[in-house]
């Protein structure tokens, strides 16, 4: 009887110590998953938007005015802000931009992988694909958060691109002037329709990419596609994300410039009344989406290739050459 109580804590001891061992090792790992995530994501939002900054720059200034678009309308503006105001004008307001989309692309990649494996877990799918309505919900709640979070620097981003460089001196000039002339809501405004938007925008974008990558891995048999297909890929997410939810993104930058440019819209409905009463339906709601088809995909094949092979090179990096997702 003595033995067996001198016996006992001896084997108590052995089941517990893994355990306890386990628990800070898994810690660390999620740690280095969700830094890798936010690293992988703020590096591609930070490359895909600089590369379009032009593009965008001039997307937002036919959005926000009555001028009908044109992609020889688009040249000449292009040229015209180049001759006048020189090569880096170009890239008026990516300084906002890039304050904005670097936190922006951080969590919503961050978030897309964290909502993967909480569907994942939900649904039973851990370690597999998700099917394709989750998929689509992982996306669509991964840009819905980025956004909530991210959306005054979007406004000032907005407003830094239609307006001329002596109105405001710095991206804290623009929250201290809006504040200060027109109110803190002001930097909310047209937060509604950005939501909505991101909604199917984010959603196809994910659900599309990852639906191609699943499909390519089925009849290639390769476990990963290579840098051009991942870009291909991505082009694709974007066109079709971006063609879904465009209107609002017009709807979403005339509210957020309404101050600046004389306008006054109180609502998005009101706002898209007034969008097409005076420029027409697709004149107006949809004006500038062919220089979008040609942004949009760059911008989000890149955006996807670079957090895809960041993603690839940390996990080289941490634990060697076999980590590849």
């Amino acid at each position: 009887m003595g033995n067996g109580v001198r016996e006992g804590p001896v084997e108590f001891q052995r089941d517990v110590e893994p355990v306890t061992a386990r628990i800070p090792a898994e810690d660390n790992q999620e740690k280095k998953k969700v830094l890798n995530s936010l690293m992988s994501g703020a590096l591609a939002g930070a490359v895909a938007k600089t590369a379009v900054a032009p593009l965008d720059r001039t997307k937002i200034m036919f959005q926000v005015s009555s001028k009908r678009f044109s992609a020889k309308e688009a040249y000449r503006l292009i040229y015209h802000t180049y001759l006048n105001e020189g090569f880096w004008s170009l890239w008026r307001g990516n300084s906002a931009t890039m304050v904005r989309v670097i936190p922006y692309a951080a969590i919503q990649f961050c978030a897309h992988e964290e909502y993967k494996q909480i569907l994942g877990n939900y649904y039973g799918f851990q370690g597999k694909a998700l099917t394709p309505f989750p998929r689509f919900i992982a996306g669509s709640l991964a840009g819905t958060t980025a956004a909530m979070v991210t959306y005054p620097l979007d406004m000032v981003r907005a407003r830094m691109a239609v307006t001329p460089k002596e109105m405001y001196s710095s991206i804290v000039h623009v929250f201290i002037r809006i504040s200060r002339e027109e109110g803190l809501k002001t930097l909310y405004r047209g937060f509604t329709p950005t939501i909505l938007g991101v909604i199917p925008y984010a959603g196809l974008s994910f659900f599309t990419y990852e639906t191609l990558k699943k499909v390519h891995a089925e009849h290639s048999g390769k476990a990963q596609p290579s840098p051009p297909e991942r870009l291909l890929f991505g082009a694709c997410a974007g066109l079709i994300g971006q063609s879904a939810s465009y209107p609002l993104d017009v709807v979403r930058r005339r509210m957020q410039t309404a101050g600046v440019l004389g306008h006054t819209y109180s609502s998005i409905l009101l706002t898209m009344q007034e969008i097409v009463r005076e420029e027409g339906l697709v004149r107006g709601l949809y004006k500038g989406l062919s220089m979008n088809w040609v942004k949009g995909p760059i911008a989000v094949g890149i955006s996807f290739t670079t957090f895809d092979l960041t993603q690839i090179l940390l996990r080289k990096l941490q634990h060697g050459p076999g980590s590849e997702r």
